[in-house]
């Protein structure tokens, strides 16, 4: 899909997952978005941690060169109790990340709360409430068995809802950029 109109943005939405990773693109025309795309990709079936994480960095680039979103929205890991899945997760968001960054495509990120606050309201629904917010604001017809996919989507969504507000979510423009505000998470 290419550009229609100077004021089309196709958003690339991505809740990034070790087991599952969801993702939904939506198109906005002026201030109206509509639904483009849905789908995950399953790595439960894959043992080796790095064949997954390759999977997740090769997916993400052919939904760019597919679709060429003007930007992406991701999902932030959560600070849970588990630090080995909360680096797993890390993980899966850095590839996804990695991929955008090399095709120059601005990302978002989004906390979890963030992304439940702007499609329900609620910062603390739950993954059923948000797809079924979704399925009424983009006229879904119907809603996938896992739901990693609409939470992808409300990642996109969320993003269309905050442009142009300051939101506290972090954004990077490019590798310059990332290393500029992660200037402790690097080294030379």
């Amino acid at each position: 899909m290419s550009k229609l109109t100077a004021s089309e943005t196709i958003i690339l939405g991505i809740d990034p997952g070790t087991t599952i990773m969801g993702f939904g693109i939506i198109r906005v025309q002026g201030k109206q978005m509509e639904f483009v795309q849905m789908n995950e990709l399953i790595l439960r079936k894959y043992d080796d941690p790095f064949t997954k994480l390759k999977l997740i960095f090769d997916r993400t680039l052919e939904l760019i060169d597919t679709y060429h979103p003007d930007e992406i929205a991701i999902e932030a890991p959560f600070y849970g109790k588990n630090v080995q899945s909360m680096l797993k997760l890390g993980r899966a968001q850095g590839v996804a990340m990695a991929a955008g960054l090399s095709r120059q495509v601005p990302i978002t990120e989004y906390l979890p709360k963030k992304i439940k606050m702007a499609i329900t309201g609620n910062g603390n629904a739950s993954k059923e409430q948000v797809a079924r917010m979704l399925q009424s604001l983009l006229e879904l017809k119907s809603l996938p068995k896992n739901l990693d996919s609409t939470d992808g989507l409300a990642a996109a969504v969320c993003h269309f809802y905050n442009q142009g507000k300051p939101t506290g979510a972090k954004s990077y423009s490019g590798w310059e950029a990332f290393v500029k505000q992660n200037t402790g998470r690097t080294s030379e």
